[in-house]
């Protein structure tokens, strides 16, 4: 229990340290009662603080004491002269008052923190969601999860064997020579939504599509077993997904139809670019085999070199179209045409 004089060193007291309750006489040098109670009620640190006004004796001074003392905002009143059952009585009432107020402020602070942490929380998590939408644009949502999730190092340049699938449509060039632009457009959506839903269904890693040409590869960034497998599989459906859309075309007279290329072996794998836009990429001649052999291939073909053909021999039937030269590579190169699973 401390004391104080006047008002003024009250204040002073009261802002140095903390108290539990304040009993002021009314009628004090300086600031009086009601002052001090109306400063108190202003200071936020200050604003639940119980205090407790000792009034005068006189019923009608008592009376409007009170009243004023209500106003200004304090709790409790002591009758002078004061008698200590009733001083003590009081003070165990507001000092339980008091405990509960503690424990409201001590909760509406741990709220106060709580949603800070929750607000960092929700940036982080909007911060993450932009990622991840952006990774979706290269990467199946699984591994979009999971570079989100803390493995962007799986984005640093590497060497690994890859399955490269590449995908082009036949007939295109004299499609858009002769069709309208909305056309063109057409198309293009009906065949990149036949090929994304597919890619997404096999997990394969879209490199990029640029108009007819797309390229898909597997067992990067994430490893899988038998990416060769994959590769033939999902090539196998998207020529089963493109047949109702070139019968489509068909009847309006447009002959387009779609070539698939697949190339196994090593390839560099690695985020290029510049700040604007990335790519994730795979470069080397594996990729370039693909594309190549895709370029090859008749409408509704698939043609696939021979590591890819080691691979999947147990798995797939397919012919061998003999060695073809391709634009970029300086001897022939062994090709299969892929029929079925078997």
């Amino acid at each position: 229990m401390t004391g104080a004089y006047d008002g003024e060193s009250a204040l002073q007291q009261i802002a140095e340290r903390a108290f539990d309750l304040v009993i002021s006489d009314i009628r004090m040098p300086g600031i009086d009662g009601y002052e001090l109670t109306h400063r108190l009620r202003g200071n936020p640190a200050t604003e639940l603080l119980p205090v407790v006004l000792v009034t005068s004796l006189e019923d009608r001074d008592g009376h409007d004491e009170r009243i004023r003392g209500i106003e200004a905002g304090a709790d409790d009143f002591l009758t002078k002269p004061v008698r200590y059952a009733e001083l003590f009585a009081r003070v165990r009432s507001l000092l339980g008052v008091k405990v509960l107020q503690d424990e409201v402020r001590r909760q509406a602070e741990e709220l106060r923190e709580w949603n800070e942490r929750l607000e960092e929380r929700v940036r982080e998590q909007v911060a993450a969601l932009e990622r991840l939408t952006k990774m979706k644009r290269f990467f199946s949502p699984p591994v979009a999860d999971a570079i989100v999730a803390g493995g962007v190092d799986m984005l640093e340049p590497h060497r690994r064997e890859i399955s490269a699938v590449f995908l082009d449509l036949r007939g295109f060039t004299e499609f858009t020579d002769r069709a309208d632009p909305d056309a063109v457009m057409d198309l293009l959506g009906e065949y990149h939504v036949a090929m994304g839903n597919l890619v997404e269904r096999y997990a394969g890693t879209l490199e990029h599509f640029a108009g007819d040409g797309v390229l898909i590869f597997f067992n990067d960034p994430i490893r899988v077993d038998r990416p060769a497998v994959k590769a033939v599989r999902m090539a196998l459906d998207l020529q089963q997904a493109f047949m109702p859309i070139t019968q489509a075309w068909a009847r309006r007279g447009h002959a387009v139809d779609l070539g698939v290329g697949i190339a196994q072996g090593e390839a560099t794998l690695g985020v290029i670019g510049f700040e604007q836009r990335w790519e994730y990429a795979a470069i080397g001649a594996v990729p370039n085999l693909a594309a190549r052999l895709s370029g090859q291939a008749r409408g509704g073909e698939i043609l696939i070199d021979s590591v890819t053909y080691a691979a999947v021999s147990d798995f797939a039937d397919a012919d061998a179209v003999g060695p073809v030269q391709l634009r970029g590579f300086t001897q022939p190169i062994p090709a299969f045409r892929l029929l079925r699973l078997k």
